[in-house]
């Protein structure tokens, strides 16, 4: 298997918040899915906290044993947040209060200069910094000027794709942004609704090195365990697309 499977655990934190409990708890989630395999634990800390907490990224920091990659609104204060606690890996994402999930990649050709400052404050503290953006080779080039060491391609309508022809031509754009980043000397990742069914395709991109998945292995945990539901998505991984 050529990628890190990266785990993102906040849907756990999201079913501990919808009772305002202290279980289950997304940082034994993150023990288990490391212990099944993943390279990477992802958590998304929204500026309105719906589901990772501070607790959660604190706790994380000091017993995360593989890489720790921060979600987060390209702001001040959340690159003040990111500097207390040191993530391996910052990946600047849009953030609306009013969306169930990140819908779409952040447009860092129309950010250059904004992003520019954010990337360089995160590196600044020796923090990789990576963009969320769609599979657009246009996005790929504005992500290497403002300095990004990776970009994580958005996978969304790859995934909602309900045609062959159009899920082909998704993938022919997630393959061309992944090799102009690539080329770019840039790591890539991908991530967004991928599942156990349509994962194989994206993980033969040679060029993608990651893929972050939550979804899909928290709602398979709820019926076979955290452990097993991680190990499942490795082997998918490994598979021929």
């Amino acid at each position: 298997m050529s990628q890190r499977l990266g785990v993102n655990v906040d849907h756990v934190a999201t079913l501990r918040q919808a009772r305002k409990a202290s279980y289950p708890d997304p940082v034994a989630a993150a023990a288990l899915a490391e212990l099944a395999g993943a390279g990477q634990i992802t958590i998304h800390l929204r500026e309105d906290r719906r589901h990772i907490q501070d607790r959660d990224l604190r706790i994380l920091r000091e017993t995360c044993q593989t890489l720790l990659n921060l979600e987060m609104a390209a702001t001040q204060v959340m690159v003040k947040i990111a500097y207390e606690f040191k993530p391996d890996v910052c990946t600047l994402v849009p953030e609306r209060r009013e969306e169930l999930t990140t819908e779409g990649g952040l447009d860092v050709a129309s950010q250059r200069e904004a992003l520019s400052r954010i990337a360089k404050n995160l590196k600044d503290g020796d923090i990789l910094v990576s963009m969320f953006i769609d599979p657009d080779v246009d996005q790929v080039r504005a992500s290497h000027k403002v300095n990004a060491d990776r970009v994580e391609l958005h996978t969304g309508r790859y995934c909602e794709a309900k045609r062959g022809r159009d899920r082909d031509r998704e993938l022919s754009r997630l393959v061309d942004a992944a090799k102009a980043a690539a080329k770019l000397g840039m790591g890539v990742a991908a991530g967004h609704g991928l599942n156990y069914d349509n994962v194989g395709p994206i993980a033969g991109i040679a060029e993608i090195d990651e893929l972050n998945i939550g979804h899909s292995i928290v709602s398979r945990a709820v019926l076979v365990g955290f452990e097993r539901a991680v190990r499942e998505m490795v082997e998918r991984m490994r598979m021929p697309g």
